[in-house]
């Protein structure tokens, strides 16, 4: 049996198509222990993810950690969950809808697609059913501003692994991080601002929390770090705070290994114990709130700041579907699509009709 995936029929007379695939990184397809169990596995089986030798690390996953963390996620998942499914997955194909819609009316021929590096619509499938559509060319844009190994090396990953069951290769592109593109930075600090006017003005502090890694990451040149406090920095300076009037910090630590540091939940608890009454956090390294936001940020971070003597925390949603962000989504995509977005020439009408009818193959 070929390990190569089925083709679909080339087909005279087509006009060749655009994909733009939207990446981000994964959720259960339900808030219950079996549907984590499923997407954890897929998760942290990744040797980009989870770098301990599989001889080591297969049985402590599959024998201590997916018999016991399915369980406590999925309860944290179902404090979240909304009617139409995952918070991520439904944030990303609107993302996708609002982004085909504003390129839509000058860029007929560019299709747009969106996946998730763990669970569905998966990767693989997302490029087959682009493939079928007639797209020769795709531009993958992972959905993490900063790079990273575990993420945006990931989303790669997936689309090589594609790749070698392909018989037939398009062309590809992908974009490699946006941590300090100023439309992105213009877009975080407009929702701050907003959010300041809407809830009587600045707090004593902004906490700008980023998703964490192991400190490994950064002994290894990973450039996460150096992007994340470069994107704080931006947007602290386009908020005109100074120095005192910000943080930086880490969030979602998993197991014992020592991690990015400040913790955002040590650091939350720390400003409460010196006196800051209020503080408002921001999340950006996500663009889609998220279990990590809308649970650990706003629910538990939360509570452990007031508990420490706090007296007000907000949470500043993320991008979401804010038209700043979309907008800067869509530069992204025609700055990195270059003359990809150059509608082709069009055959002859007679030719590609006559084509189409008898679906002849090349």
């Amino acid at each position: 049996m070929s390990r190569f995936r089925p083709e679909p029929p080339h087909v005279q007379g087509t006009i060749p198509r655009v994909g733009v695939l939207l990446v981000n990184l994964g959720t259960p397809s339900a808030p219950t222990p079996a549907a984590l169990r499923t997407y954890l596995a897929e998760f942290l089986w990744d040797e980009r993810v989870v770098e301990i030798p599989r001889i080591l690390w297969g049985p402590i996953l599959f024998g201590v950690v997916l018999n016991i963390r399915p369980k406590k996620s999925a309860e944290k998942y179902a404090q979240v969950w909304l009617s139409e499914g995952s918070p991520l997955a439904v944030h990303t194909e609107r993302q996708a809808k609002l982004l085909r819609g504003l390129l839509g009316p000058d860029l007929g021929h560019i299709l747009i697609a969106w996946a998730m590096r763990y669970g569905d619509p998966s990767v693989a499938d997302t490029l087959d059913t682009l493939k079928a559509q007639g797209c020769n060319r795709i531009l993958v844009l992972p959905l993490y501003p900063q790079y990273s190994s575990s993420t945006t090396a990931s989303a790669i990953d997936a689309v090589a692994a594609w790749l070698l069951r392909a018989r037939s290769l398009p062309e590809l592109r992908y974009v490699r991080s946006f941590h300090d593109d100023p439309a992105y930075i213009g877009a975080l600090a407009n929702s701050v601002k907003d959010f300041w006017m809407r809830n009587a003005g600045r707090p004593d502090k902004l906490a700008i929390s980023f998703h964490g890694l192991p400190r490994m990451s950064r002994d290894l040149h990973d450039p996460y770090f150096s992007e994340c406090l470069t994107t704080g920095r931006l947007l602290a300076k386009a908020l005109g705070l100074a120095d005192d009037g910000y943080v930086i910090s880490f969030q979602s630590r998993f197991g014992n290994a020592e991690w990015l540091k400040p913790y955002t939940q040590g650091t939350l608890e720390d400003m409460a114990r010196s006196g800051v009454g209020r503080v408002d956090v921001i999340c950006p390294g996500f663009v889609s709130d998220c279990l990590e936001t809308l649970e650990e940020i706003a629910i538990e971070c939360k509570t452990a700041f007031l508990t420490a003597g706090g007296k007000e925390f907000n949470y500043i949603p993320c991008l979401n579907e804010r038209d700043d962000w979309i907008a800067m989504l869509a530069g992204l995509v025609r700055q990195h699509l270059g003359h990809w977005q150059l509608a082709p020439p069009r055959k002859d009408p007679a030719t590609a009709a006559n084509a189409t009818e008898l679906g002849t193959p090349i």
